[in-house]
């Protein structure tokens, strides 16, 4: 693995040689609409009032409409160009985005967990951080906040926030148009019209029509995946009946008809501790031909192996009939109140929104049929928001208090339907997995019965049952989930006041509480019709008792109930509730020694909210049957996951005198119960990490003994899990109105603790994260260099202008995968896009050339085990010390270089 060094040196330089983050400034309209620049002045609205951005004493980057037009940003995963600190990824479905701020965020495909870092559209929350993929049309500005919130409003969030504001109607009458062509045959057509109806009332229409050919190519089924094809509508109100009142109404609706997400295997070009087919004298290869039955396996059943050896090709193997397909539809009204009540001004926000996301998946990527989600009406999420917030500000004691106070309701409902099913190969996959290696492997037959040439009395008195349960096993075809069904109710509702003490002229002290109560009511009903699995339980769950056929019994049990597929749950239901209350808070205290300096130290104490694993895996570990622990209603608390909490410390310095400001944070965040969600190849986990203070006991060698947990630990010894810490740098140059330079700069140590342990309780880890002790948390690069540049020249005495934008992002290395396998690993690497064009007089009309990853940079948003495909071991095959050595990997490539041209024109 490259150590990339050189983007430390380029980082440090970059660092001292561009100046800004890229962001939102201070505006002026004229008459035709065009905008004029107040000297680089930020205005946001972090604290609940408009406030320069260098004398807010919290750690924030402001990204401006324009920049994120340049840019060619249509969703939030384009805000990693221009924000360091942050990260936005998408995995196995366009719903996941995950968004990351210094190093933390929610990890994994679950609806059952929060966002650490949410989402907030004109001041309203959205359920989680991947709704912030749609479309978001003309944006106003968007505010990255760094730390835990929660005193000013809204939702808490245990990381930072997200805060976009969109384009207000106005009362100037005007609209605009683009449209553009590019790559991929990629069209899109955005427009809108604003004006006045009145001489109290704005309104404004925006729309945006998107469509592409995908990045992938599925040769089996003659089509593309990833592609595009979606539309957004936005409709508002503004209403100004007089000096003190405004009211704005927003009703929106998006909708996306579009195949999505198809992955790849990793191999050695990829990552060095993936195997190479081609060498099979490496020991330390886990992909060799004779080396890991598994690839025997999905060759014999109609595999390519040079799937195995296309690096970051995008050719993917997909089953034939099997499909990506998915539609989304995004929808939702709110209304926003501002009242100037003279001694006071009230602000209230009201909301309700819709939100379904169906996909179906070939989810083994690969050629052989081992699982899927069909494309139906019974394999989507569905999110039904209601929230109201009240906030109450005003000034006391002559101006030496800026108070604020406010409550905050949501009611969430949201239903996750489910039909995984096994595939057509599936019974005999497994069937030739367990007899490709191992002490059956001569006898290893794939067109035969059971895989098997021949049937020897192995097993003794117990061969009838046992190859009895490996024909049923053999049999499942076209099996699993019919209709699994997870409901959530949730409740979340707070109060808050955060107050400016003024102790002078220049120092201040600002002291924020708040109090959540956040309850779930949790219901879920299952069916399957996977009856080989109650079948194989019946014939071999006797011998689980015999040390000499256990592990025998337990495969074939294991590998027939695998994802804890089982007919045994058929027609079941279960149902539980958790109830959670917390404090939270933050205390800055700020000084300004000049006008143009601030310094501040704060701290705060963040929380996100406990819930449910909605994945019916948690239900059943070790136990051999549901029956014989009293059903699954006896192990429904295996589901819950208790709260994240979090204790922050920061210090900074802002620095801002006319056109050049500066500002540089210090920061230190510890996280317990910090909500980890793993799919470990066959199901997933989701674990609450915690830290030992003390000695962990009756742990075994992470490293070497991969069949047991890591070690306990007393519960009054448990302390924090994770821990970040680390430093911020951004700033910005506008020596003149049509050149702006800009950089910024974060290095966060994202670090687990030493020894860990798997919830409050002291319980062990487990085994399957037995890599994560001391190490770097995924998707948490420690360097990040961003940096960009604008000019905006005038054309002789024409009235034309030109344009040149160019913007960049550096990544250190960073693991993709939350158990941090090393062939999960990915090596640093640098984005850049470039847009360049000219525009007419008074920005009437413009032509613009761009291009996105201009130098078609290759790596993957995330690398994950590929579902169920783990192999055993043959000679000369020797498993390295690394764990995963057996286990094939598959990942979720990010998007090739795109280019195009774009028109615009506005009146």
């Amino acid at each position: 693995m490259k150590s990339f060094t050189s983007l430390r040196a380029i980082a440090l330089l970059g660092a001292g040689m561009m100046l800004a983050p890229h962001t939102a400034y201070a505006q002026d309209e004229t008459a035709e609409g065009a905008e004029e620049f107040d000297d680089g002045i930020i205005i946001v609205t972090a604290q609940g009032r408009e406030q320069s951005l260098a004398d807010v004493p919290v750690a924030i980057s402001a990204v401006s409409g324009e920049t994120l037009q340049n840019s060619g940003a249509s969703d939030i995963r384009q805000l990693n160009q221009v924000a360091p600190s942050l990260l936005v990824s998408s995995t196995g479905s366009e719903a996941n985005g995950s968004a990351r701020i210094r190093g933390i965020g929610t990890v994994g495909d679950n609806p059952g967990l929060e966002s650490s870092v949410p989402v907030f559209i004109d001041g309203v929350y959205r359920s989680r951080s991947g709704i912030g993929l749609n479309e978001l049309g003309p944006i106003d500005r968007v505010e990255v906040q760094r730390g835990p919130q929660g005193t000013l409003g809204g939702r808490n969030s245990s990381a930072g926030l997200l805060s976009i504001y969109t384009a207000e109607p106005e009362f100037t009458f005007g609209g605009y148009g683009a449209f553009t062509y590019g790559n991929y045959d990629a069209m899109r057509l955005e427009g809108g019209i604003t004006g006045p109806i009145s001489d109290t009332i704005a309104v404004r229409v925006d729309g945006v029509w998107s469509k592409r050919d995908g990045f992938y190519r599925d040769a089996a089924n003659n089509t593309d995946i990833n592609d595009r094809d979606r539309y957004f509508v936005r409709g508002q109100l503004l209403l100004e009946p007089n000096d003190d009142l405004s009211i704005r109404l927003i009703a929106d609706y998006t909708r996306r008809d579009e195949k999505c997400c198809a992955a790849t295997y990793v191999d050695s070009s990829v990552n060095p501790f993936i195997g190479n087919l081609n060498n099979p004298s490496n020991p330390l290869t886990p992909l060799q031909q004779d080396g890991n039955n598994i690839i025997n396996v999905l060759r014999d059943l109609g595999q390519n192996l040079s799937a195995f050896n296309q690096g970051y090709g995008r050719d993917v193997s997909v089953t034939p009939g099997r499909s990506f397909a998915g539609e989304t539809t995004d929808y939702g009204f709110s209304g926003q109140i501002d009242w100037d009540l003279g001694g006071a001004t009230l602000t209230s926000i009201t909301a309700y929104r819709e939100y379904r996301s169906g996909q179906a998946s070939d989810t083994d990527y690969g050629t052989v049929d081992i699982l899927y989600r069909a494309p139906s009406d019974d394999a989507y999420r569905q999110f039904h928001t209601f929230t109201q917030e009240l906030r109450l500000q005003g000034e006391a004691f002559d101006g030496t208090l800026d108070w604020l106070v406010g409550g905050f309701y949501a009611n969430e409902k949201l239903t996750v339907r489910d039909n995984l099913r096994f595939g057509e190969d599936y019974g005999r996959f497994v069937s030739c997995r367990l007899f490709s290696g191992g002490g059956f492997a001569g006898l290893y037959s794939p067109s035969s019965p059971g895989c098997l040439a021949a049937r020897p009395a192995a097993f003794g008195a117990a061969s009838p049952a046992i190859y009895a349960a490996l024909d049923a096993l053999d049999g499942i075809s076209d099996r699993g989930t019919t209709n699994d069904r997870y409901m959530q109710d949730g409740s979340n509702w707070a109060i808050f006041t955060h107050n400016i003490v003024h102790i002078t002229d220049s120092l201040d002290l600002t002291l924020g509480l708040r109090y959540t109560n956040d309850k779930k009511d949790f219901a879920a009903t299952f069916g399957n019709d996977n009856t080989a699995c109650t079948t194989i339980q019946g014939l071999v769950g006797g011998f689980l008792t015999n040390p000499s056929l256990a592990a025998t019994a337990g495969g074939l049990i294991g590998l027939g109930c695998q994802g804890n597929s089982t007919a045994e749950l058929n027609g079941v239901s279960i149902s539980d509730d958790r109830s959670e209350d917390e404090w939270t808070g933050t205390a800055i205290l700020s000084y300004k020694p000049v006008d143009d300096l601030l310094l501040y130290a704060s701290f705060a104490r963040g929380y996100k909210a406990g819930g449910f694993n909605l994945d019916r895996s948690a239900l059943k570990s070790s136990i051999p049957t549901f029956a014989s622990v009293g059903g699954a209603q006896a192990l429904v608390g295996n589901l819950q996951f208790d709260p994240e909490l979090v204790d922050s410390y920061e210090l900074g310095a802002k620095y801002a005198t006319g056109p050049f400001s500066v500002s540089v944070s210090a920061f230190r965040s510890d996280f317990s119960n910090f909500q980890l969600n793993t799919f470990n190849g066959s199901v997933f986990l989701v674990a609450t990490i915690n830290g030992c203070g003390g000695e962990l006991t009756g742990g075994p060698n992470a490293d070497t003994d991969l069949s047991n947990a890591t070690g306990a630990c007393a519960a009054d010894d448990v302390s924090y899990g994770v821990r970040t810490q680390g430093f911020e740098l951004e700033a910005q140059l506008v020596p003149a109105r049509n050149f702006r330079v800009g950089a910024g700069l974060t290095y966060a140590q994202t670090k687990f603790a030493d020894d860990l342990v798997g919830n409050a309780n002291g319980l062990p880890l487990d085994q399957a994260l037995r890599k994560l002790p001391g190490d770097n948390l995924s998707n948490a690069p420690e360097i990040v260099a961003t940096g960009s540049v604008t000019w905006t020249p005038d054309i002789g005495d024409s009235g034309l202008s030109g344009l040149v934008y160019f913007d960049g992002r550096m990544t250190d290395d960073y693991n993709t995968g939350s158990d941090l396998f090393p062939q999960k690993e990915q090596d640093g690497y640098a984005i850049f896009n470039a847009r360049i064009g000219v525009r007419g007089p008074d920005e009437k009309w413009s032509i613009e050339a761009w291009a996105q990853n201009i130098f078609d940079k290759d790596y993957a948003q995330v690398a994950f085990n590929s579902p169920f495909q783990a192999g055993t071991t043959a000679a000369p095959f020797v498993d390295p010390v690394y764990p995963g050595g057996r286990q094939i990997f598959s990942q979720f490539l990010a998007e090739p270089r795109t280019y195009g041209i774009t028109g615009r024109f506005r009146f």
